[in-house]
């Protein structure tokens, strides 16, 4: 196409040529006149064709560095989307290998756990422990010894979670953790059964020690599920004062320093009351990574609320019958006969001026919830609100966010056995 127009063009000038050249030759001028004004003519015409092309060329040119400019632009825009999904994909990565490790810091830390608790077991004749408190044995001692010994080597401890909720709207807000031991046949070993001999051993520290460890895994799994629930969990006053076992807890603690909001320690009245200074100067470094204490097993209600404010003790609870069975009437006035110069409903507002919320525990009873909300208590737990449910192992085993397909509100009952 392009040697086409350049020959219609050459025709061209040679025409406007041979005009000017016939029109002066016609005037009266010379043949040589008019072959000179003929070549003249080319040589004017055919420059001014190259410059014509030359300037189609340039404007050609630019038009292709253009649309290479173009080409490179989304180019970049291509190798940057690329980038920042490598970057997310790197990120996951990392975030992954780093839930591993810690995961297998809490494995190891569990073994080491199993390996004192053997230790203890040879140290100490299982027949100096003596049967069940209150009642006949259900198996003779020697053989429940051996079945928790089973069941702590053998990781048969579950967890069980029951709901805490909040009055008068009965929303979950919390929920508190219980230990349940197996036998080799599944069946489960209440802690009736199990304290009796557990406790000479010195094993129940063993046990909420590795009650906590399930603890944090399952606040983990919460916190990926985005679920905004805390879990009360308890934990040894002697956990506390373990110069061995404290360092590495609190280790495993500063690294999911996020989980804090949800993970509520819990601790009994007697234990606070008799802390050390070691326990209580441990206490104060998990307080400073955010996390929070609760008290219970209360026998006194004649509580120091300083002193549990300066310990970060944020929730005590009570059961609710044990308040009922304490009240009484003095004059016109409903007091506690244990604080007599109180208004038995301005203990709960009292308690929430020193930053504690009192939990109205072993709710069983609609008339009991009636009687909690004239003291103004406004957290609660007991059957009638649920009852204590497993945690299946294979959420336990899931340290990581799960596809978002299984962490949809439908799947929330999956959780619990």
């Amino acid at each position: 196409m392009r040697r086409l127009t350049l020959g219609l063009l050459i025709a061209t000038y040679l025409c406007l040529s041979l005009i000017v050249a016939l029109t002066l030759w016609r005037n009266g001028t010379g043949w040589g006149v008019a072959v000179s004004a003929l070549m003249g003519g080319l040589g004017v015409c055919l420059a001014s064709h190259g410059m014509i092309m030359r300037f189609l060329e340039m404007r050609d040119m630019r038009a292709e560095v253009g649309a290479v400019r173009e080409a490179h632009k989304l180019l970049l825009e291509q190798v940057e989307r690329i980038d920042g999904r490598v970057t997310i994909v790197a990120r996951a990565i990392d975030t992954d290998l780093t839930r591993s490790a810690e995961l297998t810091d809490e494995v190891h830390m569990l073994e080491d756990l199993v390996h004192k608790m053997s230790r203890r077991f040879e140290e100490r004749p299982a027949a100096g422990y003596g049967g069940a408190r209150g009642g006949p044995d259900p198996v003779p001692s020697r053989g429940l010894m051996e079945i928790v010994r089973e069941a702590l080597a053998e990781n048969r401890v579950d967890l069980y979670l029951q709901p805490v909720v909040s009055l008068p709207q009965r929303r979950t807000m919390f929920y508190e953790s219980f230990s349940r031991l197996r036998d080799p046949t599944g069946k489960i070993i209440m802690p009736a059964e199990y304290l009796a001999v557990a406790e000479p051993a010195g094993l129940v520290t063993a046990i909420d020690n590795l009650l906590l460890f399930r603890c944090v895994q399952i606040v983990r799994r919460l916190a990926a599920q985005d679920r905004q629930v805390g879990i009360f969990c308890n934990v040894a006053m002697a956990s506390l004062g373990d110069d061995e076992f404290f360092p590495q807890f609190l280790e495993l603690l500063r690294a999911n320093r996020d989980l804090a909001p949800a993970l509520i320690f819990e601790v009994g009245q007697a234990a606070f009351d008799a802390r050390t200074s070691v326990e209580a100067r441990n206490m104060g470094k998990l307080a400073e990574l955010g996390f929070r204490f609760s008290l219970d097993k209360v026998a006194d209600l004649d509580l120091d609320l300083q002193d549990l404010s300066r310990a970060d003790v944020k929730f005590v609870r009570i059961g609710a019958q044990r308040l009922l069975d304490d009240l009484t009437d003095i004059g016109e006035r409903l007091v506690f006969r244990s604080m007599p110069d109180l208004a038995a409903e301005d203990f709960a507002l009292l308690m929430r001026r020193y930053g504690v919320e009192l939990i109205a525990e072993k709710v069983e009873n609609e008339r009991q919830v009636v009687d909690i909300l004239d003291l103004d208590i406004q957290i609660a737990q007991g059957h009638l609100f649920g009852e204590p449910r497993a945690i299946k192992d294979a959420v336990l085993a899931e340290t990581g966010p799960p596809p978002r397909r299984v962490i949809e509100m439908p799947q929330r009952r999956a959780a619990f056995g």
